[in-house]
């Protein structure tokens, strides 16, 4: 049997960690020759972190990337090892450095560049032209970039055409909902439709509003499924490809004979020195980790956002309002498994709104999480307000004024926890109350990280019941579950005085933010015109809040932010 083993070092960088980046990639390399690999593929810059955004616009950034690649390089023998780095010509390139031998022995630059949601490559890279098949002793192998593989007629075509058995494709493809499914399925399509086993490495990880989810794998000549990385997690997974068995599939299958390379393109073959191999036995047992649960993935990837988002910036301790209610119920918990109940800390601030109900339930949510649970009023801060406005308010009925000063005070008295106790703010807003604004600027939203910002109601109670599921017990208060939404800042108040029920509102809100449906194609989901009206125009007034709302983790298609650009001054309506 002609076989190649290949390692995939699915490791978490930090964006800017340039020596940190490098001293992981080198342990891995090191680890590799011992287990045996002629070659290590590590994500899309991996020396970098990605995205790196801006510091791509700095020319010491680009040469610091540069010399840490040297120093990688140097770590670089007996194997060949295919790290994600920014190669500098003449211009920039998003590339695949391939080392061996202890040098740079070539640098493959990605060709399709993304430029929708979160991606804004066409502003730093510039596209790659060049497409290599490398030849390791009696092995012939392609390199790609993320988006390179996504194209049915990008390299792979040209590359497989001349003769590559398989391809290494390296990535950070960031998570969303289900597409780690779809991204195995348009892999397994295009290694049947060209023969070959398919290596995709995926970074792991959090970095600002992006998570990315890991669970890189490879796909055999035939489309299946042969290895999986474990998801949210760093891992080195070892493949032993059978190459024989692309040749054989390859000559049962005469449809490649037919193809050719298009007029004027292309493929250099480049000779790599063969590596002095570590004897091992071929693994007959490949590793295939176990698909998640929607709630789960959904759990795991909010979970290491919290993680990354403040061990890489240095908050060690986070702070949390509890309300009673079951988004910031789900914030505690998260942030419980993210970082230990040790390291969060949690206040409950009511007003004479605030029911007994609330108090119990969050008192025996901290109880349940181990976490310590501080209650302050606000009632004679909210009764200062009240008496300092009075006067200039005079004749003026209570309204979301008032409302909103609760809220404001709550913010800024957990700001002052932070400043004093150096703790993080975690907000606890939901993307259904975003969408409309029902939030409140410089109260429930003030803070530093928003945590379930682009997960919907319904859905916060979906992962709410599946972590309970998970403890085997009530971790979070069945009676958080079950009580009616509210804010508890005016007398016997419900969220559907405002907002129609969230089973009814989420479908509308995934139609027109993540979907862009038109009005009366969201009809089908709401025969009620002006309930559709009325919720369409409340997304489109609350942009300039959500402007000004902490960054939070994307986990749908179609995250506020980075992925959602619209104009605050804006008189297009769409009913």
């Amino acid at each position: 049997m002609k076989t190649l083993r290949v390692a995939l070092a699915q490791t978490n960088p930090t964006v800017g960690d340039l020596k940190g980046n490098s001293e992981k990639i080198i342990a891995c390399i090191e680890e590799a020759k011992k287990e045996g690999a002629a070659i290590i593929a590590f994500p899309e810059l991996s020396v970098t972190g990605y995205p790196p955004e801006d510091l791509l616009l700095k020319p010491q950034f680009i040469d610091d990337n540069m010399k840490a690649l040297e120093a990688i390089s140097r770590e670089a023998r007996d194997i060949i090892a295919v790290v994600g780095f920014v190669d500098k010509r003449k211009d920039i390139y998003n590339a695949a450095a391939v080392l061996g031998d202890g040098r740079l022995l070539d640098a493959y630059h990605k060709m399709y560049l993304p430029n929708y949601g979160v991606f804004d490559e066409f502003r730093y890279f510039k596209a790659g032209e060049r497409c290599p098949v490398y030849q390791l002793g009696d092995a012939r192998f392609g390199i790609s970039v993320c988006e390179d593989i996504w194209y049915p007629g990008g390299p792979i075509r040209a590359q497989t055409i001349s003769g590559a058995e398989f391809i290494v494709n390296i990535n950070a493809s960031p998570y969303t909902m289900g597409k780690s499914e779809f991204r195995e399925r348009m892999l397994a399509t295009r290694a049947t439709d060209y023969a070959a086993s398919i290596i995709y490495v995926n970074a792991v990880g959090g970095q600002d509003e992006l998570v990315f989810d890991g669970g890189s794998f490879a796909v055999n000549e035939r489309g299946e499924l042969i290895a999986r990385a474990r998801f949210f997690e760093e891992e080195m997974v070892y493949i032993d490809l059978d190459l024989e068995a692309v040749f054989m599939r390859r000559l049962h299958d005469p449809r490649a004979r037919q193809e050719k390379l298009a007029p004027g393109e292309s493929v250099e073959s480049v000779i790599l020195p063969p590596p002095k191999l570590v004897p091992h036995k071929v693994s007959r047992k490949r590793p295939v980790a176990e698909c998640l649960s929607l709630e789960e993935e959904v759990y795991k990837a909010l979970t290491l956002g919290v993680k990354d988002y403040a061990g890489k910036n240095l908050f060690g301790k986070v702070i949390i309002g509890l309300s009673g209610g079951v988004d910031s119920a789900l914030v505690a918990a998260i942030a419980v498994d993210a970082l230990g109940s040790e390291n969060v800390r949690v206040l409950f601030m009511p007003s004479r709104f605030s029911s007994n109900e609330s108090r119990e339930d969050s008192f025996q949510l901290s109880e349940n999480l181990g976490i310590e649970c501080t209650e302050i009023s606000i009632e004679p801060v909210f009764e200062a307000y009240l008496k300092m406005l009075g006067p200039h308010f005079e004749g003026l009925a209570p309204d979301i004024t008032e409302e909103n000063i609760q809220a404001r005070i709550r913010g800024n008295i957990l700001m002052a926890f932070s400043n004093k106790l150096r703790r993080l703010v975690l907000t606890t807003g939901n993307k259904s109350e975003m969408s409309v604004g029902y939030a409140t600027l410089y109260g429930d939203m003030a803070g530093g990280f928003a945590v379930i910002k682009d997960v919907s109601k319904t859905l916060v109670y979906a992962i709410a019941r599946w972590r309970n599921e998970k403890a085997g017990c009530a971790l979070i208060p069945e009676r958080i579950l079950t009580k009616e939404p509210t804010a508890e800042l005016r007398p016997n108040q419900k969220d559907t005085d405002s907002l129609p029920p969230y089973p009814i509102l989420d479908p509308i809100l995934e139609a027109y933010v993540e979907n862009d449906m038109s009005f009366d194609e969201i009809l089908n989901l709401d025969s009620n015109p002006e309930n559709v009206k009325r919720v369409i125009r409340m997304i489109d007034l609350s942009e300039y809040k959500r402007r000004q709302a902490p960054p939070g983790i994307k986990i749908t298609p179609r995250a506020f932010g980075r992925d959602r650009r619209f104009p605050i001054t804006n008189r297009y309506r769409s009913y």
